[in-house]
């Protein structure tokens, strides 16, 4: 006999009818209690995948890898050019670009808020054209020109070719003292990086514009890199460092978001702890179902081993009807995971507030990668809940069961 008959003999005890309708009940639930397992594992990494890679995707769009600025505040980066050329030298920076930035109040027609301004020389600005929602890049060349993040003009009720004041507090010097410097700057385009911080309080000028406008001189308060492997993201910032001197220090991006990336990163361990727990419950409802099956099949297992049938062929008999089982509810798991994922996605189902999560709806990206590892654990814990049903077959005497036949 081969591995085929333990497989064929599985098939027919599985798609026999049964003289106790209710093991047939259980096989059921330990079919639904796999997929239902398989199913919440699948939809639950992607959304965490999918938040990971937002954040990253929309943040690291519109935002530097690692940058290089004061310890401590003074008179800013005077020999700013000279430094960039240096990082730009460094292994696996792609791109070093000088930053100035200051607060501002932008007054507009509905009401005036605080917002972040940034300065950056317009041949580095080309970043920003992925996230160009109206409106053109090229128009910074003109004096006195700016760009908005989209909440922040819809705030303040900004729109494209209008004109917005911004009040410096660094103000200029008059003969009486002090005062604060206004100006008036025309809305040549508005971003949406998708990130809500960044479009909620940023402003985009030329550096040129920026100087002139805090009153710094030629000099800037960051020098911004992008990197080619973000995960040599510490690395490269700790080079920058010393390429800085003992004046600057380098933050990265990791640094920068470890809260919420190491939140995320909790949220997935835990989700994965607690789903596994169905399967665990599966795996015992496959264990209850191979059990009674056993018993009811006493008789049967007497005559097999009586025709010649080896004990270990009886064991992988209710080992393959335990694994096909469990292939049977991984695969509708699969199917029913990755299908509600990819609609779910595509169709934006669950709606989110910008102002608390940064995004509009719940993202699910689920991987190809994650499919193995479920599969391995979910046929792990199936193989696992079939060895004692299996034992216990292998040890039935066939002279003690067909006595009283």
């Amino acid at each position: 006999m081969t591995r085929a008959f333990e497989v064929f003999v599985a098939a027919r005890y599985l798609r026999a009818k049964r003289r106790q309708a209710f093991i047939s009940v259980i096989t059921v639930i330990s079919v639904l209690g796999v997929a239902a397992g398989v199913m919440a594992l699948v939809i639950a990494i992607a959304v965490n995948n999918g938040f990971r890679n937002s954040l990253e995707r929309n943040l690291l769009g519109a935002t530097p890898h690692v940058v290089l600025l004061e310890k401590a505040p003074s008179g800013g980066i005077e020999e700013w050019r000279a430094l960039a050329e240096r990082l730009e030298g460094l292994e696996g920076v792609e791109q070093a670009s000088p930053a100035l930035y200051g607060k501002v109040l932008l007054s507009g027609p509905l009401q005036s808020s605080e917002s972040t301004l940034k300065g950056v020389p317009l041949e580095r600005m080309g970043m920003m054209k992925g996230f160009l929602r109206e409106g053109s890049i090229e128009a910074l060349k003109e004096p006195r020109t700016i760009l908005l993040g989209t909440q922040l003009a819809r705030r303040t009720g900004m729109l494209l070719n209008s004109w917005v004041t911004l009040v410096s507090p660094q103000g200029e010097m008059t003969p009486f003292g002090p005062r604060a410097l206004q100006v008036r700057y025309r809305v040549v385009g508005l971003f949406e990086s998708g990130f809500y911080d960044l479009d909620n309080h940023f402003a985009f000028v030329s550096l040129d514009a920026a100087q002139a406008l805090f009153q710094t001189g030629d000099v800037v308060n960051a020098l911004e890199m992008r990197i080619k492997d973000l995960r040599s993201a510490p690395a490269i910032a700790a080079e920058a460092e010393k390429v800085g001197g003992e004046a600057l220090g380098a933050t990265h991006w990791m640094e920068q978001n470890r809260q919420m990336l190491g939140a995320l990163e909790l949220e997935k361990r835990v989700s994965v702890i607690t789903i596994s727990l169905i399967q665990l419950i599966a795996a015992l409802n496959i264990l209850t179902a191979l059990v009674m099956s056993v018993m009811e099949k006493k008789r049967d297992i007497a005559v097999l081993v009586s025709m010649g049938a080896r004990r270990a062929q009886i064991a992988r008999i209710f080992i393959a009807q335990g694994l096909m089982i469990g292939v049977t509810g991984l695969v509708l798991g699969l199917a029913l995971g990755y299908g509600l994922s990819f609609m779910a996605d595509a169709q934006q189902w669950i709606a989110l507030d910008e102002e608390v999560y940064s995004m509009s709806y719940v993202p699910f990206e689920p991987r190809a990668w994650d499919a193995l590892w479920i599969t391995a654990m979910a046929l792990g814990v199936s193989f696992l809940a079939t060895l004692y049903p299996a034992r216990a077959a292998a040890r039935i005497l066939p002279v003690e069961t067909l006595r009283y036949e």
